[in-house]
């Protein structure tokens, strides 16, 4: 049995389900394959950082996340100096709650869109010719069938079957140790030896111990999140996770805390692996998240990283596949977010290095939570960790490749939007805050693919603009300075370089 559909994503975590929703948002036909017959209610990530919640206020989903606790609190290698996210003025720099409930969520709302998820399928094998990907599924069921589609996207995590599959390269460096990790009921979150911290975390003579409470869902009683890094542990390939009774043994080794009267809940480990593929993409097959970049979870980017891919790809394959883009579109995908991520593998790796042992290593953490304690260089780190900072090379002006700033614009009517509210329906928009009409006038050609809306220029960063462009996933394609002469012809070649050409 062969069935088709335009885009295939194999993994149906927050990464292959953001990415659906996407896809779906730009008219695109899609179908997720998980191999998990149903999700597994466990959550690696605690939480995600700034842009992630504004791409989320973006698509308008995210007070499908009530009543979970925001921090502005982040950390680098642990240091005593924790980073302020909340520096940037944003409530919302640092969003808790669990893996599972995004999981949850996106699923909801990647459905509700038309996105076809289909549990209990396993990628077997894929192969791509001039016309599309075929791919060859395992149903829980034990049934094998093909299924075809114009492309193929492995969201599908470190140890992704696409990438094996498709051949990409995934060159870096293999683990040299093991953390490990337990989500435990029954243990005080406010421990004598916690106490006083802008975060929670022990380092002593065997290693280093950090912690954060969990809340699974709304109906059950908070865990603590205990990681334990144990200086010389070898690294482990396991089978399975770690014994309880391992955990408790380092956790005592390294901060004196008994965890016999406790409970696991969940269990794992991970190591200090960092590798992400050479290109993004071969052929019709493409990777994102965990799948293209894999590097020890140090600072909370992993997630995160990944979300933003899912935007950054998924507008432009949906115009690809319904035959709107533009040359080289796709391949822009690779261009802006290999240099992303590549910087988060420096500063994790950066990471790992200042959490080892040893009398050079704690000469070295002196050093740099000194630096870190100077407002500047803690600005300059919390936007690198919180992605606020990201600045794709797109040429051009002012805010050009930077995300679009948050705020709130008055309209012709007099009524006030959210600049990322603005962005609802993933489609460009230009925002004309001088009411220039060549700008409205060149926009219009480009038809239903560009919103524009005559706004008055706002207080703070906006005010300097006459007109910004806004691609669909946030970031900004051309600006103009306000003063300056009419620049439609820098306006029409953006409009052209990213929604394709006009309409007529």
């Amino acid at each position: 049995m062969s069935t088709a559909t335009q885009v295939i994503v194999a993994g149906g975590g927050p990464v292959g389900l953001m990415l659906a929703a996407e896809l779906r948002l730009g008219g695109a036909e899609v179908t997720v394959l998980e191999a998990q017959p149903a999700p597994a209610g466990q959550s690696r990530a605690p939480g995600v950082y700034a842009r992630t919640v504004e791409v989320w206020r973006q698509r308008g989903i995210l007070d499908r996340f009530p009543d979970h606790r925001f921090g502005r609190i982040s950390h680098f290698a642990l240091l005593p100096v924790g980073l302020d996210l909340g520096v940037f003025g944003s409530p919302e720099a640092v969003l808790l709650l669990p893996q599972a409930l995004v999981e949850k969520t996106l699923s909801a709302w990647a459905e509700e869109l038309g996105a076809r998820v289909l549990r209990g399928h396993t990628v077997a094998d894929l192969e791509q010719d001039s016309g599309g990907v075929t791919v060859t599924v395992r149903e829980s069921s034990g049934e094998v069938r093909r299924l075809r589609a114009g492309y193929v996207v492995g969201c599908d995590g470190g140890r992704s079957t696409v990438r094996r599959l498709a051949g990409f390269d995934f060159p870096g460096t293999s683990s040299t140790t093991e953390i490990l990790l337990a989500d435990v009921a029954g243990l005080p979150a406010d421990l004598p030896a916690l106490r006083g911290r802008p975060f929670p975390y022990v380092r002593g003579e065997h290693g280093w111990l950090a912690m954060s409470v969990v809340t699974l869902s709304e109906d059950r009683p908070d865990l603590v999140r205990i990681i334990a890094g144990e200086f010389g542990r070898a690294p482990a390939r396991r089978p399975a996770a770690p014994a309880f009774d391992e955990v408790r043994r380092v956790v005592h080794a390294i901060a004196g805390i008994d965890l016999s009267g406790t409970t696991p809940v969940w269990l794992s480990s991970f190591g200090n692996g960092t590798r992400q593929v050479t290109r993004y993409r071969r052929g019709r097959v493409l990777l994102a998240g965990d799948a293209a970049h894999v590097h020890p979870p140090f600072g909370g980017q992993g997630l995160n990283m990944g979300i933003q891919d899912a935007v950054n790809l998924g507008w432009k394959l949906a115009a690809e596949v319904t035959g709107r883009a533009p040359a080289g579109l796709l391949d822009s995908y690779h261009d802006e977010r290999h240099p992303v991520a590549a910087r988060v593998l420096l500063n994790t790796r950066a990471q790992d290095a200042l959490m080892r042992g040893g009398p050079e290593t704690e000469s070295l953490r002196t050093v740099v939570a000194e630096l870190l304690a100077v407002p500047e260089a803690n600005r300059r780190m919390s936007a690198e960790i919180s992605a606020l900072g990201v600045r794709y090379d797109l040429g051009g002006g002012p805010l050009v490749g930077s995300r679009v700033p948050p705020a709130t614009v008055v309209l012709a009517d007099g009524s006030t939007r959210d600049t990322l509210g603005l962005l609802r329906d993933a489609k460009g928009v230009l925002l004309n805050l001088a009411g220039e009409p060549a700008f409205g006038k060149a926009a219009a050609r480009w038809g239903e693919r560009v919103d524009v809306v005559e706004a008055g220029a706002p207080d703070g960063e906006l005010a300097a603009f006459s007109a910004l462009l806004v691609r669909p996933d946030g970031h900004v394609a051309w600006s103009a300075g306000r003063g300056e002469p009419a620049d439609e012809a820098g306006l029409e070649a953006a409009l052209a370089r990213w929604l394709g050409p006009h309409d007529g």
